[in-house]
């Protein structure tokens, strides 16, 4: 991958010279000398002959130059950790040594790219046959689709041949949000930053691209409001294969391994007990651990971080820790921070030194968790999220949030005590998330949030009141939604709360791409103001609907234009009886949950041709019966669905019956 290790590489001195211009400001030409050098190399092969085990002198020349380029920026990296440390002398003196020596780089460098190879002959296909073989655990009956996807993968452009790679390392064996990915692509360098333009939109082109080509799967999460992925097969088994061969990437399950000297990202999966020792040149670590870890495990952590000085990327996920060493303040160049399901109550002091630090993920962390006054210091910070078990689920966050002028992200906020205020001059805000929305500050919140001209995702959740019987949210309503009106560029909404009736103003969203409505328990349709939003692709009602019925009225001909997934879940609902022709033309998935008392499906149904999944969970036993292919009076309904998806079981059109899926 030294192509690729030549575009980082430059991108990595671009960032440098927008970030540390204070720094690097006697050595700027020397940098700038280095990039215009390595621009002029252009584009060169090599990368691929070297990952499937080509001998030759073009194999041997990219790996030469990689390992060069690996020196240079860790001698940079390491040269920015000393400068922060450092009296305005002793700086001088070190910028003045260090221009001398990136002087030097430049002369190795130079010297190498002069002794370029002639260009390799093609790849043959017996080399990748060979390469699938022993790196892949395959057979007959896969080898062509791996050989398939390998070509594939080689003619990807270099930013996305990482990105998948990365893809692998950030999955690790349990499913992760593509939100999460986004920013986890940023922080770790791959995406070239360029000023005025956000980085985040350039990832997830990348990420929309490689969805595109299959390589890599968008999952909807009942659970949430985020789009999930995962890696496909063969394109899993591929990218473990590429790994094993590039040891640049590392993905393994086992605690005990050692991490080769040339591993920069390392995921490990199913930890038992203790995070291993690393290299001190990682850049990124991923631990989930199989139950969690020891109270050794912290101290582990402590020689980690003190090791691993140069990470940019740090994601702790099942550890129940409780705590995080101060180590975590020297990571002079972590940019993600992510620690999840620990028993964490607070965050270090030294928390604050961390001026590159771009996103902060606290979710699921200890009870009352209680954040300083110190992340008002972090002035990089983009993504700011966070949750917790009790009071609602929300944090209190220190008043002054708003010094933060880079926040893209905030989630999982209480806005009472002036918060709500605040967020009206967060103007570059993305995506927003408070909890605990109560009488005493929603006028001002909601003001606020009309002033959101950027924002693309809200999510409101209204204060828990009391709880009756089974029924959440039954006498929490929002208050005074009526005077609210979504900022205009609002793709995503979210709603959690009781309302007394459907705020008119839904209806003229016209970039809504999704709603989600949570147990908004209204007694009239919703779907009367919803069905001509232009845009809207997922809707989900969860217990949005208390009646028993619906009829053609819900669902009328030419209603719902691109919806794509409808979500139904009701305690109440007893009939369904018509979906008008013509209506709901472009659905592909209908999920129903949780609807007990539901004994049909509704006529009309069997004429939606683009239905492609029927997904049913905690449904009445009648209703199942009457759809069961062998002999089920409703079977006619839903026989041309290609999926039918009941408690974890599927319709089987060979053996006519519900079968394990």
């Amino acid at each position: 991958m030294a192509a690729s290790f030549v575009t980082l590489f430059q991108w990595r001195l671009n960032s440098m010279l927008l970030q540390e211009n204070e720094i690097l400001l006697g050595v700027k030409d020397q940098i700038k000398s280095l990039i215009s050098q390595l621009a002029a190399a252009g584009s060169f092969t090599g990368d691929v002959g070297m990952i499937l085990g080509r001998e030759s002198g073009h194999g041997s020349w990219a790996r030469e130059l990689r390992g060069m380029l690996r020196q240079a920026e860790d001698f940079l990296d390491d040269f920015v950790i000393r400068a922060y440390g450092q009296t305005e002398k002793d700086r001088k003196d070190s910028i003045a040594e260090f221009g001398k020596e990136l002087q030097n780089f430049n002369s190795r460098i130079s010297e190498i790219l002069n002794r370029r190879p002639p260009v390799e002959a093609p790849l043959m296909l017996e080399e990748i046959q060979r390469f699938v073989r022993s790196n892949i655990s395959s057979n007959e009956d896969n080898e062509t689709d791996l050989v398939t996807c390998m070509l594939n993968y080689i003619n990807l452009p270099y930013d996305l041949k990482l990105s998948l790679l990365f893809c692998r390392v950030f999955l690790g064996r349990y499913g992760q949000s593509i939100d999460g990915l986004v920013r986890v692509l940023v922080a770790a360098g791959l995406v070239q930053e360029k000023p005025g333009e956000l980085m985040e939109e350039k990832a997830q082109e990348n990420i929309d691209k490689l969805i595109s080509l299959g390589m890599i799967e968008e999952l909807e999460d009942h659970c949430d409001y985020w789009y999930h992925f995962k890696a496909p097969s063969p394109y899993f088994e591929l990218s473990l294969g590429v790994m094993k061969a590039e040891d640049f990437f590392m993905s393994t399950a086992n605690s005990d391994i050692m991490v080769p000297p040339t591993a920069r990202h390392v995921s490990i999966y199913d930890a038992d007990n203790t995070i291993p020792n690393t290299n001190s040149f990682l850049h990124s670590l991923f631990v989930s651990a199989k139950y969690y870890l020891s109270e050794a495990s912290s101290d582990c952590l402590r020689n980690v971080l003190h090791n691993s000085k140069l990470l940019r990327v740090l994601d702790l996920r099942d550890t129940e820790l409780e705590s995080l060493p101060d180590e975590v303040g020297k990571l002079v160049h972590l940019r993600y921070l992510r620690v999840w399901y620990s028993n964490i109550t607070k965050l270090p002091e030294s928390i604050s030194n961390l001026r590159n630090l771009q996103t902060l993920d606290i979710s699921w962390s200890g009870h009352e968790f209680e954040l300083s006054n110190g992340v008002l210091n972090l002035a990089q910070l983009r993504h700011l999220k966070m949750y917790q078990l009790l009071n609602d689920g929300e944090f209190r966050v220190p008043q002054g949030i708003s010094r933060l002028g880079n926040l893209q992200t905030l989630e999982g906020i209480y806005a009472g005590s002036g918060i709500a205020k605040e967020l009206g001059v967060m103007t570059q805000l993305r995506s927003l998330e408070v909890r605990c929305v109560s009488d005493d500050h929603a006028d001002e919140l909601y003001f606020s949030v009309m002033k959101l001209s950027m924002l693309r995702k809200l999510s409101l959740t209204v204060e828990m009141g009391r709880r009756i019987e089974s029924s959440l949210y039954e006498n929490s309503f929002f208050p005074c939604l009526e005077s609210f009106s979504p900022p205009p560029l609002l793709q995503t909404l979210k709603l959690v709360g009781r309302l007394i009736e459907m705020p008119l103003w839904l209806g003229s969203m016209e970039n809504l791409t999704k709603l989600y409505m949570c147990y908004s328990h209204l007694s009239e349709n919703p779907t009367t103001i919803l069905q001509f939003l232009p845009n809207l692709k997922y809707l989900r009602m969860d217990k949005a609907y208390k009646g028993r019925r619906m009829d053609k009225e819900f669902f009328r001909g030419g209603g719902f234009p691109k919806l794509e997934h409808l979500y139904i879940s009701s305690e109440n609902l007893v009939e369904w009886t018509k979906i008008e022709e013509a209506a709901l033309p472009c659905l592909k998935q209908l999920s129903i949950y949780y609807c007990m008392k539901l004994m049909l499906l509704p006529e009309g149904l069997q004429h939606l041709t683009t239905l492609q999944i029927l997904d049913m969970w905690d449904v009445h036993e009648d209703l199942i019966r009457r759809l069961s292919p062998n002999g089920g009076l409703e079977n006619y309904k839903i026989k041309h669905i290609p999926l039918v998806k009941y408690l974890g079981h599927m319709i089987s059109s060979v053996q006519g019956r519900w079968t394990p899926q």
